[in-house]
């Protein structure tokens, strides 16, 4: 059979695997994303074609493979192309859902094959194999586990393919060799009973895409015709949808205009376990900023802010004031992202510091607020995660060496874990030690592929504020951060949030 012949859509195998079986033949199942393939691959698929009569594979679609950026390395059609020139396998397909469980239900083998490393429930962080032996028993199959020589498509591609800065690959070469995946991600999965109260301005992003036209023939302006629009959850909504993913218990207290509420939007576009208590102000809007963006190469041509970046009346700053006294002891952690647009007073800062159990603090400068929003004018916190530019302009220090300029800024807030975000140089986490010193932890960025920037801080310092709480180390708590960042920055906006499983498998993957 040609190598073309062998590669089918789902439903078009699934018939021709009727007439199989209607002969008698054992249709044996094969699922994985084989994103390099290795003798490790061929040992096992040449053990299940031996298990039957006709050998099936389905191979995971490119938007499914969850294993962070870079990832996959060559395309669902490259990967089928592979497989279907090995002569053990007689039908390829690309599975159209995220696991294998519908190819399986449409597919209904009568074994369905796994590798020796799934035997043991527990490897598997997303719990998918337990799904794929209900939907095995639900046809009538059986699984079946091959032993033979195992490699690791992630461990190969890392090491000699790539796939990540060579400085990230030295570092991250150094780092599994002290410190096991598996550590990584019990810390993120020990964040599940923390109790988290975010704080901060709400944003929603709208991307309105146009195509550019050119120079008006009149005017000196350029021109451009409408396409679409997207509105995206951002400001302390984004990091709040972050932390649900983690935390199984996230309230958010924030601040929205009468004028244009948003209310609906927003409240549409929260994670479901998150619990806000919005506070309302008849003078403002709420804040939406809106970009015009070619969308070819997502090139963002123009922003309109619509925001009132006062502070807020005393009746309502008071009222913010009484809820916040007696809400916060009753959490672990308080996260606070300051945008700068109006709501967080110096009256709610002072009682967000005196209240909460553990203060993680992130204070940004952008375009409205340039030189006023520093995140000196908070004077206690447990963690502050801050650009490069942002600890720059709170310290007046432009060109002095980050480390000095930490260690200077440091002095304002004894015993707090200071993080610095660096764009492509990575971060920089300053951890206390005896006597007031500090040792600094510099992690390299695992970034290989920027779609949009907009939002990847937000990320950053919703997981690191987490691991924070929880004492994480500065080694795990930088690359989680890191890795955090990587995948936010491959999304357009907030339009997706972080994952659990995906942030885990990243990590996995890093680490292999």
């Amino acid at each position: 059979m040609s190598m073309n012949r062998k590669i089918l859509p789902l439903a078009e195998l699934a018939a021709k695997l009727e007439v199989l079986r209607a002969q008698k033949k054992t249709i044996v199942l094969c699922h994985g994303v084989f994103d390099l393939l290795h003798p490790g691959h061929i040992r096992h698929l040449q053990e299940a074609k031996n298990l039957g009569d006709c050998l099936v594979v389905t191979l995971t679609r490119d938007a499914f493979v969850n294993k962070g950026p870079g990832r996959p390395a060559f395309t669902h059609s490259l990967r089928a192309e592979s497989l279907a020139a090995l002569g053990a396998v007689d039908f390829v397909a690309v599975n159209d859902h995220p696991t294998a469980v519908e190819a399986i239900r449409l597919l209904r083998p009568n074994i369905y094959v796994k590798g020796e490393d799934y035997e043991d429930r527990s490897g598997d962080i997303t719990r998918g194999i337990y799904a794929e032996e209900d939907a095995v028993k639900e046809v009538g199959g059986q699984i079946h586990f091959t032993h033979d020589i195992t490699f690791s498509s992630t461990s190969i591609l890392n090491s000699y393919f790539g796939v990540y800065p060579e400085r990230a690959r030295l570092f991250l070469s150094d780092l599994k060799g002290r410190i096991p995946a598996d550590t990584f991600i019990e810390k993120l999965s020990g964040l599940q009973d923390l109790k988290v109260c975010l704080i901060g301005d709400t944003i929603v992003d709208e991307y309105h895409y146009c195509q550019p036209l050119g120079k008006s023939p009149k005017e000196t302006i350029v021109a451009t015709r409408y396409l679409n629009e997207e509105a995206f959850p951002g400001g302390i909504l984004a990091c709040a949808n972050h932390v649900a993913a983690f935390s199984n218990e996230v309230s958010l207290v924030s601040c929205l205009g009468l004028k244009n509420t948003q209310q609906e939007l927003i409240e549409s576009q929260l994670h479901t376990k998150i619990k806000p208590k919005f506070f309302f102000r008849k003078d403002a809007c709420t804040v939406v900023k809106r970009r015009y963006v070619e969308p070819a190469f997502l090139t963002k041509m123009f922003q309109i802010s619509f925001l009132t970046d006062t502070d807020l009346s005393p009746p309502i700053s008071h009222d913010v004031c009484r809820y916040l006294k007696e809400a916060l002891p009753q959490f672990d952690l308080v996260i606070v992202a300051d945008y700068g647009h109006g709501f967080l007073n110096k009256e709610i800062r002072d009682v967000i510091c005196k209240y909460s159990p553990f203060l993680a603090l992130n204070v940004q400068t952008n375009s409205a607020n340039l030189g006023y929003n520093l995140v000196t004018k908070y004077p206690r916190a447990d963690y502050i995660c801050i650009d490069e530019p942002e600890v720059r302009l709170a310290m007046q220090s432009k060109y002095e060496p980050i480390e000095e300029i930490i260690t200077e800024f440091s002095e304002r807030y004894p015993g707090c874990m200071i993080t610095i975000t660096r764009g492509h140089h990575g971060s920089i986490t300053a951890a206390p030690k005896e006597k007031g010193e500090l040792q600094f932890f510099e992690v390299p960025s695992v970034s290989n592929k920027i779609v949009d920037r907009v939002g990847a801080g937000d990320a950053y310092f919703a997981v690191t504020a987490m691991l924070a709480a929880r004492k994480a180390e500065p080694e795990i708590l930088g690359l989680i951060g890191n890795a955090a960042g990587a995948m936010a920055v491959e999304v357009v906006c907030n339009r997706s949030s972080m994952q659990s499983v995906g942030l885990s498998k990243f990590i996995r993957a890093l680490l292999s």
